[in-house]
């Protein structure tokens, strides 16, 4: 009797697990549903739409209206991926994904209209093979005593620490890089406590909203955002900041934050946008979507959410390329020398 009720519960348990892992079996999954419920979600959530009705005249409910049309019930997942991804592309934002178990969408434009301005490999002739690692940064003190710093991303948390440690090695140059091209984000504490070493008083960095309704224009009242000076070792001298289009997200806060500093120039080319907070949402059929749902704004009140552009705009030449010099690190070096040639 005993074995027989274990067998009944055993029974019961493994079809419940199997009916919850087959979704498409699931009321309310049809292909139509899921495009409904992806259309939804961004109308609702996503922060841009006004904005960018305005910028380029994206109109959502004709989206809508267009987009519907290609929806079938008898389309298969791959089908229905890229037509929910191209949808989702008409917002012209490289920061909103669409994720299933075998793809993510990308709005690849967003950075290929823009040159890539970063190379692995040249970057190793300024670091060298004695350079650093610390709390995710990479150091390296250049030939004519200008600091190096690399930071490939915010995901990983930066120690007090270590910065201090970061900070009083490098402070015999005469100035200093921070690096932060192809750097795609991450942690925005993170990013604040970096930039937090290069102010000695509470500076108002911009402004940030959120979403508190449907509507498109339902925002919160702008919040002001500070950077307050770290407790720790701070940099006093002139820095540089690199950027390409691929500095985004955290980064980009990074990069805002940086511009508003008197002793800091960022050099390179626009940033990617994608500043404040993401929001994540799932579809009926468990696909994920992800995108900014809370506008960032300078201290002027202007979107940051199609880059930062640089005080000095540098593109990698092809000539120094091919000799195995980086454009953007030699421009900053001259800046920092108080050399304009």
């Amino acid at each position: 009797m005993k074995h027989s009720v274990y067998h009944f519960l055993l029974v019961v348990l493994l079809s419940g697990l199997t009916l919850s892992c087959i979704r498409e079996d699931i009321s309310g999954n049809s292909p139509e549903d899921n495009f409904e419920a992806l259309w939804k979600i961004i109308d609702e959530q996503y922060c841009f739409l006004e904005y960018k009705n305005q910028e380029y005249g994206l109109d959502w409910d004709e989206v809508h209206e267009r987009y519907a049309k290609r929806i079938t019930s008898s389309m298969g997942s791959e089908a229905l991926f890229e037509v929910l991804s191209e949808m989702v592309n008409e917002l012209r934002d490289g920061h909103v994904n669409l994720s299933s178990a075998q793809a993510t969408s990308q709005y690849r434009e967003w950075f290929d209209a823009y040159p890539r301005n970063f190379s692995d490999s040249i970057q190793s002739n300024y670091l060298g093979k004695d350079y650093i690692n610390s709390s995710g940064l990479t150091y390296q003190i250049l030939e004519n005593n200008i600091g190096y710093v690399y930071c490939s991303s915010f995901s990983d948390g930066i120690g007090d620490g270590n910065l201090n440690e970061t900070l009083d090695k490098l402070a015999i140059c005469d100035g200093l890089i921070i690096d932060v091209r192809n750097n795609g984000g991450g942690n925005l504490t993170t990013a604040q406590k970096l930039a937090a070493r290069f102010t000695n008083e509470k500076v108002l960095v911009g402004y940030m909203c959120h979403k508190t309704g449907p509507g498109h224009n339902d925002f919160s009242s702008p919040k002001a955002v500070y950077v307050e000076p770290s407790t720790g070792i701070r940099w006093q001298k002139k820095a540089v900041v690199l950027t390409n289009r691929r500095s985004f997200s955290a980064t980009n806060d990074f990069v805002n934050s940086m511009k508003q500093f008197p002793n800091v120039t960022v050099v390179g080319n626009k940033t990617g946008g994608g500043s404040g907070l993401p929001f994540s949402s799932e579809i009926p059929n468990g696909w994920s979507i992800r995108f900014s749902a809370s506008p960032m704004f300078d201290p002027e009140m202007e979107q940051l959410e199609f880059g930062i552009d640089p005080d000095v705009k540098v593109d990698m030449t092809s000539e120094d390329i091919s000799q195995g010099k980086d454009t953007m690190i030699e421009t900053a070096c001259r800046i920092l020398k108080g050399s304009t040639n």
